[in-house]
């Protein structure tokens, strides 16, 4: 990884963090004059910070294969949306279970990326990386707390519910050991980082707990999504797209973020569209919910995103 990534990285690393903290401030100064956040306001944030996390994974067909030759190019494409398609109808169609695997592909993708960024931030920085061991202690915790733990949290529920109805008993009896159980990994990552002196890695942990803990479900993991996982990967974005990198390595380390976020803006009105289409055309299955039916584009989309994720979140894990 090159030197010239560095100031990428650390935008990364210092706007996810800005962004959690505003967000838990935002929180604590509203709720001085509004003890209840109401569920509208809730749903209302989630949803401006879902849309801001899209464009992230929206612009897998650049950074996958090359555009030559064409047949190759339009055949990924074509697999992508066969793929994401037939995951949105799984999950409408079977919500709870399709729900369940979502959130468990979705905490390793998160937790394994989050890994992977910091690891080649430390190559851009020219330090050490992270050995595997210590990767996992922080993966697992980095990607099941912002997951786990605002869905088993009793203020979840009602959220839920004017979500999709079906959705409000998805670990069934086992909310209370689901929650114990990330807890427990996060605690036992902390003490593994702080004997290893991961001191950075301690404070990912601390204020990703803290969002999870604080703020309102819906909130904490939009917030999360938006406003960590999509900028530290838009980061890692930089360096597999040929004119973003060039602007970078040319001194121009903002305009290479934008060269990073730009070609995927098109997916935030396109997300809208289709869930708007959805609502209207099948209310049945994707529910009245305008936030539902986002969802499900978004966690549709994931599935075959998380795929592609993988395989560069492999070789920096390996190396």
């Amino acid at each position: 990884m090159s030197k010239h990534l560095e100031p990428v990285y650390r935008w990364g690393e210092r706007w996810s963090r800005v962004g959690v903290l505003t967000t838990l401030t935002f929180l604590i100064v509203l709720r001085v004059f509004r003890p209840e956040i109401n569920l509208s306001l809730q749903l209302a944030i989630a949803l401006v910070a879902l849309l801001i996390g899209i464009p992230h994974g929206a612009i897998d067909h650049l950074i996958s294969i090359p555009a030559q030759p064409r047949s190759r190019f339009f055949a990924f494409i074509i697999i992508y949306i066969i793929i994401a398609a037939a995951a949105a109808w799984f999950i409408a169609r079977w919500n709870v279970f399709g729900f369940q695997c979502v959130v468990v592909m979705s905490a390793l993708h998160f937790g394994y990326g989050d890994a992977s960024f910091r690891n080649e931030e430390n190559d851009a920085k020219s330090r050490e990386r992270n050995s595997f061991p210590i990767e996992s202690a922080y993966a697992l915790p980095a990607g099941f707390v912002p997951v786990v733990l605002p869905l088993t949290d009793h203020r979840t529920l009602s959220a839920l519910t004017r979500i999709h109805p079906a959705l409000q008993n998805w670990a069934g009896s086992w909310v209370h050991t689901l929650r114990l159980v990330t807890l427990a990994s996060a605690v036992v990552g902390l003490l593994v980082l702080l004997v290893a002196k991961r001191v950075s890695l301690c404070i990912d942990l601390i204020l990703l707990m803290a969002l999870a803990l604080i703020a309102p479900p819906l909130v904490a993991f939009a917030s999360y999504f938006g406003l960590w996982h999509a900028l530290r990967h838009t980061a890692r974005l930089v360096s597999k797209l040929p004119a973003a990198d060039g602007l970078a390595r040319a001194g121009n380390w903002k305009g290479a973020i934008r060269g990073a976020i730009t070609p995927g803006l098109y997916a935030i009105f396109g997300t809208l569209a289709i869930a708007t289409i959805l609502m209207v055309k099948s209310p049945g299955a994707f529910s009245s919910s305008l936030l539902w039916s986002t969802l499900v584009i978004i966690w549709a989309l994931t599935v075959p995103h998380m795929a592609t994720t993988a395989r560069f979140d492999w070789k920096t894990l390996r190396k």
